[in-house]
């Protein structure tokens, strides 16, 4: 699937709509620059889980965990992450493996351990489109 948004809010309720129809178990990649929308994609997803906690992205803690919701959201940046093996340092199997959602950012830096059937969700700006708000976000 693919859409087009030209605002936060647009990219906010692609995220909602998805978060709305995950299903415990799944992983969703995000893969984007910085400044794409990754952060604001991932709070409609918690919105549509019916999480209502203020979503942050864990930078510098690499995992956020959200239980509020219909699901567990497990809220995954790997941006500072050195190479794949650091990921089981902090329990990445039992969240993989576990109850809840598994949400990655910068997901394409520890590719070698995502699941095959993982969700991937590239959200791009177009530079040569005079709207900044301007995003592509692809669903693969």
């Amino acid at each position: 699937m693919k859409y087009e948004t030209y605002n936060e809010e647009e990219t906010k309720r692609i995220g909602y709509e998805l978060g709305r129809r995950a299903q415990a178990g799944e992983v969703y990649c995000l893969k984007g620059d910085l400044g794409t929308g990754k952060t604001v994609f991932t709070k409609g997803f918690a919105e549509g889980l019916g999480i209502t906690e203020h979503i942050t992205s864990p930078t510098f803690t690499i995992i956020n965990e959200y239980r509020e919701g219909r699901i567990p959201l497990y809220h995954f940046d790997v941006y500072r992450i050195g190479d794949s093996d650091e990921m089981y340092d902090i329990g990445y199997e039992e969240y993989i493996d576990g109850d809840g959602i598994c949400l990655i950012e910068w997901a394409e830096l520890i590719e070698d351990i995502i699941p095959k059937d993982a969700k991937w969700i590239v959200i791009e700006k177009d530079l040569t489109k005079e709207d900044i708000c301007y995003r592509k976000i692809e669903v693969i």
